[in-house]
């Protein structure tokens, strides 16, 4: 009898263990993901990035004409990368130019034709397809002067690596399903001044676009730093906090009282990112850097914060400015420019697997909870969450994270099944940080939601 009665606790503490307990193992084996980021090919990346740098410049102002030089041979030939994409995943990937005109404006003395190439993988649920991922690289290069469209301007790190990168996340990933779509751009007009990603990011405010996340992927090239030191194992993830265009002052005045500045919808993305990518790729560290970009740089992903999207940066972890926006050439024994033998090929796989772990994650998952708030009724040591029901038939319940004010990442997590109201009991809103987050029956968890204080 005593034997019996132990196998029976020791079964209900298994199912309490399972229930509310930490799902990161059963997410870390997604067989999907796991299948992803292993066929991304490092010889690929290698092919496109010297594709890229065939084209001698592809400077903005360059030739638009030519088959063999400038900006306008290297879109097609994106273009026609992207189509034979499709082909293979049985026309599955969406291939379009998105065109704009742009001038006179600075760095740009004449009206110029921009071209953005854009994949676009639809989502298979419902419920889900109107949720969207972007990933971008932007394709166009530069010499010393920002205005030279004529010189040997390879780009190979900046940015032939990232377009490089999102090429090959759409070769791979277009062959697999995903509940939300995911867009793989590559943009021009960045060195002019970010012209291609703005025009599109105008575009998705203007026609309502839910993006629920973008990331953008710009010198990811070299493992290498300008002293000699590699470093293969760690790339940055730039990740905006308070946003004066992404909230009403009425809620940036809420977040800053609550002391929610480290959990904007963006900083909230990065974290996932930062989860999603370590749970999947041994010995990669995603270092969340909590600014925008780089001190004197930009990215493509501005314009989209701008517009109230979340939206991050990634890059290599140390820069190498002998070989960024400088006219190949040798002085004494040091060589300048962007050149493909500065970068590491097995480094770019590295950070494309980064960005398919984590895109694969988000758009596998269901959509965050919505109407997330947390009771401020009474004065009491638990905290009691509430949320709107998701819609996804899939949907397995909710998980509540939580964390102390001064931890950067989430420290406890607790199942609570399908439920959209919960006390977690002895652990006082007072103390800790708190976020909701939809799971699916495969263990897919959303992007968490911080609470706003709700009052009857």
């Amino acid at each position: 009898m005593k034997k019996k009665t132990v196998l029976i606790l020791l079964f209900i503490l298994l199912l309490t263990t399972t229930t509310s307990g930490d799902l990161k193992k059963r997410s870390a084996e997604n067989p999907k993901i796991a299948k992803i980021i292993t066929e991304i090919s490092p010889r690929n990346i290698e092919t496109i990035i010297k594709k890229l740098v065939s084209f001698h410049t592809r400077h903005t102002l360059s030739d638009q004409e030519s088959e063999a030089v400038g900006i306008g041979a290297a879109a097609r030939w994106i273009k026609a990368e992207f189509d034979r994409y499709s082909q293979e995943s049985g026309n599955r990937l969406k291939v379009e130019l998105d065109e704009t005109t742009v001038g006179p404006a600075p760095r740009i003395p004449k009206a110029t034709k921009l071209t953005n190439i854009v994949a676009t993988l639809p989502g298979t649920k419902p419920e889900s397809s109107d949720r969207i991922y972007v990933v971008s690289g932007h394709y166009d290069s530069r010499a010393s002067d920002p205005l030279d469209a004529k010189s040997f301007a390879p780009g190979a790190n900046d940015d032939a690596s990232g377009t490089a990168a999102v090429m090959e996340m759409a070769r791979v990933m277009s062959k697999y399903e995903f509940d939300a779509t995911l867009v793989f751009m590559a943009v021009a007009g960045e060195e002019q001044g970010l012209h291609g990603s703005t025009h599109w990011a105008e575009m998705a405010k203007e026609r309502k676009l839910n993006i629920e996340g973008m990331i953008t992927n710009d010198i990811i090239g070299s493992s290498k730093d300008e002293n000699g030191h590699i470093n293969r194992n760690e790339v940055r993830l730039f990740a905006e906090g308070l946003s004066v265009t992404s909230q009403t002052p009425a809620d940036l005045r809420t977040t800053i009282q609550t002391g929610g500045e480290n959990d904007t919808p963006t900083r909230q993305l990065a974290r996932r990112i930062k989860e999603l990518a370590e749970e999947h790729i041994v010995g990669m560290k995603v270092t969340i850097i909590y600014r925008r970009d780089r001190y004197l740089r930009g990215g493509d992903h501005s314009p989209f914060l701008d517009r109230g999207y979340p939206a991050v940066r990634m890059s290599e972890p140390n820069e190498d400015y002998k070989h960024q926006h400088q006219d190949v050439r040798k002085e004494g024994n040091v060589q300048y420019g962007d050149l493909p033998e500065f970068v590491d090929y097995q480094y770019v796989a590295r950070v494309a697997r980064v960005n398919a772990a984590a895109l694969a994650g988000l758009a596998l998952a269901p959509a965050p909870p919505k109407k997330v708030e947390v009771e401020t009724i009474n004065l009491e040591n638990s905290t009691t969450l509430r949320w709107e029901a998701n819609q996804e038939a899939d949907l397995a319940g909710y998980q509540i994270v939580w964390r102390e004010t001064t931890a950067p990442n989430w420290q406890k997590k607790l199942f609570v099944g399908n439920v959209t109201r919960y006390t977690v009991k002895g652990i006082s809103k007072d103390n800790y940080l708190f976020g909701v987050q939809a799971v699916d029956k495969d263990g897919n968890r959303s992007l968490a939601v911080y609470p706003k204080p709700y009052r009857q």
